[in-house]
């Protein structure tokens, strides 16, 4: 029997839609094998030695050429001499446990047949230190006991602070390695105060253990790789600062408010996501993208009235964190929320807010229509709405009949498709998405 509150809205009108196609300014990485060589070469190879056990670090982001990328380091470590193996360094992601953070990476494509050498995933830490204010400074025991570790990430804007190192080498140095009792320390202040501790912890691990270099990698507004870095050990945090900047130039924006002005407000009625992941931002959804940060001390441009998420990708492994800063979310995605992975990530960096579950509706067409319903329009025959495939990827998006004109006249972007309804199976919104840039 259908419910009440499902009849509430069931009679709501779709606005037509139309594909459009964002350009940006991108430069992309052809050979991504041979751009860690040269960086490699370039930068501080020599400090590896023959006979040396070295330990590099792997991630929980579906970063981009993740795979090849690690491969590739690994082979010019052993091209060196020295013995290879990864270590998994994603804080408590993975439901925090060692096996679920060999699957994840497995999951992302990175195995010991991909790789050519062993992952050694343990969540057992030792301290390396204690800060001024008492906090214990923990270090991947694997890592620790290796004669050398190279770091490995993207570098790129964090989803919840500003700080001069925010996602890349520096985090994963803290964070990373620090697994579940690092990360969960570091974060024991509040999510404002995590950049702090981020820069406190790195610094002391860089003293104190024998980090060799880092490999950072810059994507493009395509999510396709754009440089590869190496950075030495000596000066590392304030080595990353300039590409944290260049990284947040490159990255993609929703078509709303002035160009020249990529901070000025912005308003829409409903935004649709059609997959939130771990993959595609460690939030889920990317806060630079939708402006729901958790912490209510970052600067907020983009007002969206009601936003929509209508699935959880695969490669979250039930990870629905970020779920929480959609108004409506699908049944299909609270069925796909696993409560052991998404609360040990909310515990560990003590946003609770994360953890939680929105309004549920049975399908895509009543949660968006129940999105269309609340957003407040003047007239919700002409709601300004937009959907996006996730918030990485922004190239191509959907735009309601009612945006279009503004579209059209922006430079940058295409409408490359007729005006069509919504067109749903059983319920699941169905217009597919081009195969992307």
């Amino acid at each position: 029997m259908k419910p009440n509150y499902v009849k509430l809205v069931e009679d709501t009108p779709l606005p037509r839609m139309a594909l459009c196609r964002q350009t940006f300014a991108a430069t992309q990485v052809d050979d991504p094998r041979a751009a860690v060589a040269e960086a490699m070469q370039a930068g501080c190879a020599g400090k590896i030695k023959p006979g040396m056990s070295i330990a590099i670090t792997a991630g929980s982001r579906g970063l981009a050429n993740l795979p090849e990328l690690l491969a590739a380091i690994v082979a010019e470590v052993r091209a060196r001499g020295a013995q290879p193996f990864v270590v998994p360094a994603m804080g408590s992601h993975g439901g925090a446990t060692a096996e679920g953070q060999t699957a994840l990476l497995a999951k992302l494509g990175v195995t010991e047949e991909s790789l050519g050498c062993e992952i050694r995933s343990s969540m057992e830490t030792d301290e390396i230190g204690v800060l001024d204010n008492g906090m214990s400074v923990r270090m991947d025991r694997h890592a620790n006991a290796a004669d050398g570790i190279i770091l490995f990430n993207r570098i790129k804007p964090h989803t919840s602070f500003r700080a001069p190192n925010e996602s890349g080498l520096a985090k994963m140095l803290s964070i990373g390695l620090g697994k579940q009792s690092g990360a969960e320390t570091c974060h024991s202040r509040g999510i404002d105060n995590v950049g702090i501790f981020v820069a406190k912890m790195a610094r002391m691990k860089l003293e104190r253990c024998k980090v060799l270099f880092g490999i950072g990698t810059i994507e493009n507004a395509y999510d396709e790789l754009s440089q590869v870095v190496a950075l030495d050990s000596d000066g590392m945090l304030e080595a990353e600062a300039p590409y944290l900047q260049e990284a947040m130039r490159n990255m993609p924006r929703l078509p709303l408010g002035p160009l020249d002005a990529p901070s000025a407000s912005g308003d829409l009625d409903v935004l649709v996501v059609d997959e939130i992941g771990k993959e595609f931002s460690g939030t889920g959804m990317d806060p630079n993208i939708t402006h729901r940060f958790s912490s209510e001390k970052m600067q907020v441009h983009l007002h969206i009235s009601r936003l929509v998420a209508l699935g959880l990708s695969p490669l979250s492994n039930g990870n629905g964190n970020g779920a929480a800063r959609a108004d409506v979310i699908t049944q299909r995605l609270e069925q796909d929320f696993d409560r052991e992975a998404v609360y040990a990530n909310a515990i560990t960096s003590q946003v609770l807010k994360q953890s939680k579950i929105p309004m549920v509706m049975p399908c895509d067409r009543t949660a968006i229509q129940t999105a269309i319903k609340t957003c407040g329009a003047e007239d919700i025959t002409k709601v300004r709405l937009l959907r996006i495939p996730n918030t990485l990827k922004l190239e191509y998006l959907y735009a309601s009949e009612a945006m279009l004109p503004e579209l059209r006249d922006r430079p940058g972007l295409e409408v490359v498709g007729d005006l069509q309804e919504m067109q749903f199976d059983a319920g699941q919104l169905r217009n597919p998405w081009p195969d992307a840039h």
